[in-house]
């Protein structure tokens, strides 16, 4: 004989039951896309603060570098002072600023495979900031973009020089008059504080700053031993 059929056992989900499970399922499908997207927006917050932070630290060391030259001279022993033949002054020695804090800076180095004691147009170099990006000055009027204003907004560019003098007048075989203004001769240590701030393009919100300190190569001497 056939065993009868127990139909409470064959019935399946109720309507409730199904619209139940169903708002569940939504339940934790919405929280597993909201923390997908938190996770995605966090992570390209992330790419964009490690790439700002790139694009500032590279933006601050070619400036550094550039800066460094500021002054080379393929001649400096002409410079030395000595008792005999005059001496020369360096022809790319000028710098600007020379005292207070700019957003630009200009300076000169000597790029002679034979050294001509002249500052030429194309040894004429500078920095400065304009319309958020940053400028590299190649020669006299050659100004060109160093930075990209649609990647990388630059809101402050500067460069604050700082000076100081040892003073060399012990090397002098007689002693300074005390009304001299030239003697003893200082040997000038210059440096200057270079700070670039700025912000992607495309996340004004976070805003990061470098510094960095440059401490130029070519020390100037002024003055002289009496004679």
């Amino acid at each position: 004989m056939l065993e009868p059929v127990n139909r409470k056992a064959l019935r399946g989900l109720s309507l409730v039951g199904l619209l139940v499970g169903l708002a569940l399922g939504l339940i934790i499908l919405s929280a597993g896309t909201l923390l997908l997207t938190q996770h995605l927006r966090e992570h390209r917050a992330l790419l964009l603060e490690a790439r700002l932070m790139q694009d500032l630290r590279t933006a601050s060391d070619l400036v550094a570098r550039d800066l460094r030259r500021a002054g080379h001279w393929g001649d400096a022993a002409a410079g030395v002072w000595s008792p005999a033949p005059p001496t020369r002054t360096n022809p790319y020695a000028a710098l600007a600023p020379t005292a207070a804090a700019s957003d630009a800076a200009s300076f000169g180095y000597s790029r002679d495979a034979v050294e001509n004691h002249v500052l030429d147009s194309n040894e004429q170099f500078g920095f400065r900031l304009r319309n958020h990006a940053i400028e590299l000055q190649l020669g006299r009027g050659n100004w060109q973009a160093l930075t990209d204003s649609t990647l990388l907004v630059v809101t402050t560019l500067e460069i604050t020089p700082a000076l100081a003098e040892i003073d060399l007048g012990a090397l002098c075989d007689q002693p300074c008059p005390s009304a001299s203004t030239t003697c003893p001769p200082r040997q000038q240590v210059r440096s200057l504080a270079l700070r670039i701030s700025g912000h992607a393009n495309a996340n004004e919100s976070t805003t990061r700053s470098v510094q960095a300190l440059v401490r130029l190569r070519n020390d100037a001497v002024v003055g002289a031993c009496p004679t």
